[in-house]
């Protein structure tokens, strides 16, 4: 007889903690394509709006409350798209009910708040992750491996910025009480990158904000400097007369890497390395960054795999934030 052993693939069960707008093409849809991953639940805090959520997405089933889906028996871990300022209070709700969490960016309102939910999921043993889908996909992976290789010589440079459009002010990213502000959102993404290809933690030397209110910046450009000796640039805006940009840009002594829209690169993207006199270009997958993020976070949670963006980069990134919002002459979100 022949050999009838069923080989079963283990499916990581996700609650969604608010019905964002990020929530479909970061979780649901790239769902429908990784074997590994179900999305079991969704909770609102108004019913009526998960209910509508649930039924547009096919989400199985709707809590009443973020308790109860951070409780649900049934679910393996917790997606938290929730505002900033949410973010540490149910993350640590998530970990302290034993599920495991992928939280968006920024991973908290500031650098304190980072260390305390390290601190839980330390204790806890379960898997946190940021949300930086960019640094999932084989993009980021090039940029890294390049700046790492020596074809661009020593790194003298490097400018990251992500400017769009945002002039709907009553937006929830534009409330200094849910830790909102062009640098908290945009701003994630410019240092995190800078970081990346950086390869060393920066100090900040100066910032320029563009302000909407007293507390809350529709733009940001600052300076920093790397202990290496290269310095660096962020810009980020949601409104401002820089109105659309996205780049990651570094200075070598003996070449120059470009690349345009290096955070969604599904769309469109353009890699470009100009070293001795020759310019090439590099083209990637098309296939969504979100894909390749939830991948990871299966692997990190079933297969015990580690991820490019653990709660200790998590604590570094805030820490640059909270010092670019001090060197503008502003108050790091949640103080």
């Amino acid at each position: 007889m022949g050999d009838l052993t069923v080989h079963f693939v283990a499916t990581l069960r996700i609650g969604i903690l608010g019905a964002a707008r990020i929530a479909p093409s970061a979780v649901i849809k790239p769902a429908h394509n990784v074997s590994e991953a179900a999305i079991g639940a969704v909770a609102a805090r108004d019913r009526t709006r998960a209910e509508a959520f649930a039924s547009k997405h096919g989400v199985p089933k709707v809590h009443d409350t973020y308790a109860a889906l951070v409780a649900d028996p049934e679910l393996d871990a917790i997606y938290n798209p929730l505002p900033n300022g949410l973010h540490a209070q149910w993350t640590i709700a998530a970990l302290e009910a034993g599920k495991h969490v992928l939280c968006e960016k920024p991973f908290t309102a500031n650098a304190k708040e980072a260390e305390n939910v390290a601190a839980v999921a330390a204790r806890t043993g379960l898997v946190v992750m940021e949300a930086f889908h960019y640094r999932y996909h084989p993009l980021a992976h090039r940029m890294r491996a390049i700046v790492e290789s020596d074809e661009l010589g020593q790194i003298r440079r490097v400018e990251t910025a992500l400017c769009f459009p945002l002039p709907k002010f009553s937006d929830i990213r534009y409330r200094y009480d849910l830790a909102g502000g062009a640098t908290m959102d945009v701003g994630t993404y410019t240092v995190h990158m800078a970081r990346l290809l950086g390869r060393e933690e920066p100090d900040v030397v100066s910032a320029e904000p563009r302000l909407r209110t007293t507390d809350i910046d529709r733009a940001m450009r600052a300076e920093l400097t790397f202990p290496g000796g290269h310095t660096g640039r962020i810009t980020c805006s949601m409104w401002s007369k820089w109105f659309i940009q996205t780049y990651a840009r570094v200075i070598g002594d003996r070449g120059e890497l470009h690349v345009i829209n290096p955070t969604s690169p599904q769309l469109w993207h353009r890699m470009r390395v100009t070293t001795g006199g020759t310019t090439r270009t590099e083209k990637f997958s098309r296939k969504p960054t979100y894909e390749y993020q939830l991948e990871a976070f299966c692997a990190a949670v079933l297969h015990d795999e580690p991820t490019l963006t653990p709660p200790s980069d998590s604590i570094a990134n805030m820490r640059v934030l909270d010092a670019i919002y001090l060197a503008a002459g502003m108050k790091p979100r949640g103080t």
